[in-house]
């Protein structure tokens, strides 16, 4: 019996397609129930007619999605997003195209939120230049790193959703003095919003940026508000690298025009290790605050439910908002 894929039994299996490479972890979870084709190489190996079948992609949110390639499946009906962020799907463009959006709420906020505070945390009480001086030999005992208390330190939340409702609760655990600004009122949200982000920024030790990234708001945390958060603050990002004027960040932290810059996430991505070679008073980590073992988990699992509710003609349990008119209408066949 041969054992080519596109002839076996597994073709009769919905065909989905993994649109890029770093999630092939998710096809170990899914070939059980699909036949997972790869963007990678069936656009140039797959016999003729393999892609008319692809009804569904598998996308990550925060890589670039090519356009181009969803265009050569005719039978695409389903934008599934295996990570929480979907800003590198062009929404609009999808609707138009009749095709539904599905993603993976909430799956990664608790350690999101934890990395969040652990950077507050790290850089307030100065925990690298402690480790660097005790392994240089700085540590004496007429010699001793003083920082400020936690208690006390005003905080500001750019975006108040799952994450930045979860870092402002720890921070108020901390006896932090808390404030946040959106671009629009929250009529629940039990803390007042600031009048305007500016106004908070100069009001904040520490600047938490935990919003959305969408075309709107690209360079949200501008030349100005870094200025405003001055010398002796704080800027956390691990929402978008868009979201931050990357440049002007890293001319304050050289000018000492900012006291420091806890950053997950970058203009690029992976950044380039040379742009960072000199920047003072960073703490700098590779897009990992939502990478845990059980966001993965979590992330699996809602993929699956908005895949199989998709085939099953019930419809993605998790809509992007905006697409939940739209998926009743959608036959998946």
């Amino acid at each position: 019996m041969s054992s080519d894929p596109w002839t076996t039994k597994a073709v009769i299996k919905p065909r989905v397609m993994l649109m890029h490479p770093h999630l092939e972890l998710v096809a170990v979870q899914i070939e059980p129930d699909y036949t997972v084709l790869r963007a990678w190489t069936s656009f140039t190996e797959a016999p003729r007619g393999a892609l008319d079948a692809v009804r569904a992609v598998v996308v990550a949110g925060d890589a670039p999605l090519n356009r181009h390639e969803l265009e050569r499946l005719p039978a695409l009906k389903l934008i599934a997003c295996f990570t929480t962020g979907y800003d590198r799907i062009d929404l609009a463009w999808a609707k138009a195209r009749g095709l539904i959006v599905a993603y993976a709420p909430g799956a990664n906020t608790d350690d999101v939120v934890h990395h969040a505070v652990g950077m507050i945390i790290a850089c307030r009480r100065r925990f690298q230049f402690g480790d660097a001086a005790l392994r240089g030999g700085g540590w004496t005992q007429d010699r001793r790193i003083i920082t400020p208390s936690l208690a006390g330190q005003r905080v500001g939340i750019v975006g108040l959703g799952r994450i930045g409702e979860g870092v402002m609760a720890f921070c108020e655990q901390m006896d932090m003095v808390t404030s946040w600004w959106g671009p629009r009122p929250k009529l629940h949200a039990p803390w007042p919003r600031a009048d305007s982000l500016l106004q908070m920024a100069k009001a904040s030790d520490v600047l938490v940026v935990c919003c959305p990234s969408d075309a709107t708001n690209a360079g949200l945390i501008s030349a100005e508000i870094i200025q405003a958060i001055g010398p002796d603050g704080l800027l956390v990002n691990v929402a978008r690298g868009a979201l931050v004027d990357e440049d002007a960040l890293i001319a304050a932290l050289k000018d000492g025009r900012l006291g420091g810059a806890a950053l997950d996430v970058f203009a690029t991505e992976p950044t380039p290790p040379d742009r960072w070679a000199g920047v003072p008073n960073t703490l700098l980590t590779p897009h990992m605050a939502g990478a845990t073992r059980k966001a993965v988990a979590n992330m699996v699992s809602k993929l699956r439910a908005n895949l199989d509710g998709f085939f099953a003609g019930a419809g993605p349990p998790f809509l992007a908002p905006g697409f939940e008119a739209a998926a009743g209408s959608v036959d998946p066949a």
